[in-house]
């Protein structure tokens, strides 16, 4: 998995939020050097699976639970469904911030590793990287830096979060801001073993509504 990782998650609504849109695109980043996916939902990621037998896919779902901040893969229910579609490699909050069923991140390692697959930690602050891998994580990403009340407002991609992490000499990824290979390469040079990279690729909605914005400034 070292390397890029794409991430695929097209907003609801939009044109490319069809199981199979998204496996063709998963198809098309792994076409041209992708090391592995990033995918959300359970539907999208066994479409990917179907159509990439031995793609590595970090799975998750993402689900908002009233009165709890913890939103990607933050029941032990999510994660076997991640499971059970087909990925190989789970994303979880890693934060320690509660649960809507009273779970803690060890325990979502546990299940993970009971069958055989990848936990990987999304992580905002170095304190969450140490628990994380003190928990058992297997890869531990800075996902979380930049969304959670402590790191509001800190520029992204982490760059310092993933030199922390790297020098725990684990398999560090930069994930969140990366919108160019230069800040691609970047993270690399500060120690990371992959990043991913998302809305520069995939969210195609995104990037087409910043084109237009610019055209109707001059229509």
């Amino acid at each position: 998995m070292r390397g890029l990782i794409v991430s695929i998650q097209p907003p609801p609504g939009s044109a490319l939020d069809d199981p199979a849109i998204v496996a063709a695109i998963a198809a098309c980043a792994t076409e041209n050097g992708a090391a592995a996916v990033r995918i959300e939902g359970a539907q999208r990621i066994a479409a990917v699976r179907a159509r990439l037998a031995r793609t590595p896919i970090v799975g998750l779902i993402k689900r908002a639970e009233p009165g709890f901040a913890p939103y990607i893969t933050a029941t032990l229910s999510d994660v076997e469904n991640v499971l059970d579609a087909g990925a190989n490699i789970v994303a979880v909050d890693a934060t320690g911030r509660p649960r809507s069923d009273g779970k803690t991140f060890a325990d979502a390692v546990a299940a993970i590793h009971k069958r055989d697959g990848i936990a990987f930690a999304d992580c905002a602050r170095i304190e969450d990287a140490r628990a994380a891998l003190a928990a058992g994580a297997d890869v531990v990403a800075t996902t979380l830096c930049g969304y959670t009340d402590e790191t509001r407002g800190i520029p992204l991609p982490a760059l310092d979060l993933v030199r922390e992490i790297a020098n725990l000499g684990v398999f560090a990824v930069c994930e969140g801001g990366v919108a160019s290979p230069a800040q691609a390469a970047h993270a690399f040079a500060v120690g990371a073993s992959a990043v991913v990279v998302g809305t520069a690729l995939t969210n195609l909605d995104v990037l087409v509504r910043r084109f237009a914005d610019a055209a109707r400034d001059f229509a």
